[in-house]
């Protein structure tokens, strides 16, 4: 499955960083077991791409795990090695590029309307709107009126409450990293299905 499919099939990208790459790996685990399919691992992250790597080894066929701020063109080939099936960077710059040329599908990051151009004409599958909270899920909208067949995925301070409002206003999938994986590691099931429910995959 490509990743706009995955996308837009799956609703939610839940994005995995951490100081501890075993937690990062029970996290992942504990997400998969509860039905997210797309994971992505900050390569700020402790061992980041041993993480990857043990993570995608584990995982079924219909889990997608990529690599989190890639910004080089050496973090995205070491992505790609340890296993990554996508990229997501934070900005415009080489990460996306190398990503592209090396045929790795990206989420490429971008706010304004000349950077959400910018990112599509570089290949970008995908376009991350980050910040999404600094100017909420009335900026997507906007955005689609220009940009109709640019899949939109806002990432950056998504509550559980805000999900439906970033979707109904043309979103093709939300990313979601700390309201959902960064709180008591007790409490991240019951996250991920409420967060699931507002996604629509109950």
């Amino acid at each position: 499955m490509r990743l706009i499919e995955a996308l837009r099939a799956h609703r939610l990208l839940a994005i995995i960083r951490g100081d501890d790459p075993a937690a990062c790996e029970r996290a992942a685990a504990v997400l998969v077991d509860h039905g997210i399919a797309l994971l992505e691992v900050s390569l700020t992250s402790a061992d980041a791409l041993r993480v990857i790597e043990r993570v995608a080894a584990g995982v079924g066929p219909g889990v997608h795990v990529g690599a989190g701020t890639v910004l080089t063109a050496d973090d995205a080939r070491s992505a790609r090695d340890a296993g990554a099936t996508f990229a997501v960077t934070p900005a415009l710059g080489e990460g996306v590029h190398a990503s592209v040329e090396l045929g790795l599908p990206v989420l490429a990051g971008a706010l304004t309307p000349s950077e959400v151009l910018a990112a599509h004409r570089a290949g970008a599958a995908a376009v991350k709107v980050f910040p999404a909270s600094s100017l909420g899920p009335g900026h997507v909208a906007a955005l689609r009126a220009p940009f109709p067949d640019v899949p939109l995925v806002p990432v950056g301070g998504i509550g559980v409450g805000d999900v439906r409002r970033y979707l109904d206003a043309g979103a093709v999938a939300v990313g979601v990293g700390a309201p959902l994986t960064g709180g008591d590691p007790a409490g991240l099931a019951e996250r991920a299905r409420s967060f699931l429910r507002e996604a629509g995959r109950p």
